[in-house]
């Protein structure tokens, strides 16, 4: 019975692995809205580069962690060695309940709705969608048989890609491999084709909105909330830490893997802004409930909603496969630590995969389609994930100074002052969003606190910290 995951992850994998993990659906949905709040182009594209640096000072620190302990479960290990058991585990437990599997079944919700512009999904009536609610007191109400027919397809994209997972992680690196290269291709031809397309005009790359006010209190404010949008739009860059004990060479690949894919994604972001730009005025892209749909019907005359529905499906089928790959290696790591169900840290006897997390990870995330929305379940993972990213980075501070003498085959760059930098926008972020959740909520414009939500979540976690504890000592 093999005791380990086998080491099968290469350079370019891993890249696929980070560009994969990063790009999804937002990129085609995200613009609209930020070109409503922000009129203005330049503040646009400003946006879009300001998320992706924060997201490298976030890579840079994950770098260090990666290649001090380049080990299964990455970011939970980082933890356990900073803070201990306690942290580490509510960190464990929060992928589970709330951060990944919420954004797993996210991604995969997305899949099954775009789906519906090629195959008619069915639903229930309205009467018996709203037949049938959970009621959470002061969080939420949540209609599990609403929208049947896109959370049953989605359910069964989740359950296959758990089988193949299970069976192989070759298999599963190679379905996110050929997902992320298709998507990759896709978008740079779509981006070609706009921008070589004659129809457009250079000038809308610097003409505000109509109704767009040069007053720094509201361009400030405006910045702050598009910056939510690009952040959800970046997120997943760490997940190859989560399988850097399968990554080959890892004191070297898991840093280049994660410069050269976030590079990446930051160029392609940028460039499907000036694409939509090109051939959309900002008013017009503010106005769009459809961006990158319209934007190639303008440019290429052909049917912009099927073009756009495919590229989303194949982004959002790559990275749920990508998601689910590394965020079962946390809860695998829990187990093998007997932090958790032991039986979760088993490789299995013939695939030599983390088969019984896959199956955790991949049941939960099926029971969390049913929850809601994509909205509701992108609002509570995104911002459970910065809670951990913000933790990780102060981490990194308290082993400079607790372990100098540690080795440290990459260090990060900028070191203090980008990783304060981080900090402090974390730090920020996290509580403008519990405000504006909690304003939502009392004002009634929300059903749901999403971050209470998402925090309350996690604290279930406390009690079986207690009883795992429990059982590690008897044993």
């Amino acid at each position: 019975m093999p005791s380990s995951l086998k080491k099968s992850i290469g350079l370019w994998s891993a890249t696929s692995l980070v560009i994969g993990s990063v790009i999804g659906s937002g990129i085609f949905m995200r613009p609209a809205t930020m070109a409503g709040q922000l009129g203005s182009p330049l503040l646009l594209l400003g946006v879009w580069l300001i998320g992706g640096i924060v997201s490298l000072f976030g890579a840079t620190i994950y770098a260090e962690l990666g290649a001090m302990y380049p080990e299964t479960g990455g970011p939970y290990i980082y933890l356990k060695e900073i803070y201990g058991d306690f942290i580490a585990f509510i960190y464990g437990w929060s992928t589970m309940a709330v951060i990944n599997t919420a954004a797993i079944a996210s991604i995969a919700f997305v899949c099954g709705n775009y789906a519906e512009y090629f195959v008619h999904l069915p639903r229930f009536a309205p009467a018996i969608e709203q037949a049938f609610k959970w009621h959470i007191p002061y969080l939420a109400d949540i209609y599990p048989l609403e929208n049947a027919g896109v959370k049953g397809l989605s359910i069964l994209i989740l359950l296959a890609l758990t089988t193949v997972n299970y069976l192989s992680t070759r298999w599963g690196n190679g379905i996110q491999f050929v997902a992320t290269v298709l998507k990759a291709l896709a978008l740079v031809l779509v981006i070609g084709g706009i921008l070589l397309s004659g129809k457009g005009h250079p000038a809308n790359f610097v003409t505000n909105a109509p109704d767009f006010h040069a007053h720094a209190f509201l361009i400030f404010v405006a910045v702050m909330a598009a910056t939510s949008g690009a952040f959800s739009s970046y997120d997943g860059w760490y997940n190859i830490n989560m399988v850097a004990g399968e990554v080959m060479d890892p004191q070297r690949n898991l840093s280049r893997s994660l410069f050269i894919g976030l590079g990446a994604c930051i160029a392609i972001y940028l460039l499907v802004n000036l694409a939509y730009l090109y051939v959309l005025p900002i008013a017009v892209m503010a106005g769009s409930s459809m961006v990158a749909a319209d934007a190639v019907q303008k440019a290429l005359g052909v049917s912009g909603a099927g073009v756009v529905a495919g590229l989303i499906i194949v982004s959002a089928f790559g990275a749920t496969q990508n998601n689910l790959l590394t965020n079962a290696r946390i809860v695998f790591a829990m187990g093998e630590g007997r932090a958790f169900f032991p039986w979760t840290g088993k490789v299995h006897p013939r695939w030599g995969t983390p088969g019984n997390s896959m199956i955790v990870m991949g049941v939960w995330s099926m029971l969390f389609v049913l929850s809601g929305s994509f909205d509701v379940l992108a609002d509570i993972f995104v911002f459970m994930s910065w809670v951990f990213y913000g933790l990780t980075a102060i981490g990194l501070f308290i082993l400079r100074r607790k372990s100098p003498d540690l080795p440290r085959p990459y260090k990060a760059w900028g070191y203090p002052l980008a990783p304060l930098a981080f900090i402090i926008f974390t730090l920020f972020y996290l509580g403008t969003t519990l405000y504006n959740d909690i304003t939502a909520y009392s004002s009634g414009k929300s059903p749901i606190i999403n971050s209470v939500l998402g925090l309350l979540l996690t604290a279930t976690g406390i009690p079986f910290y207690w009883y795992f504890q429990r059982q590690k000592r008897k044993t």
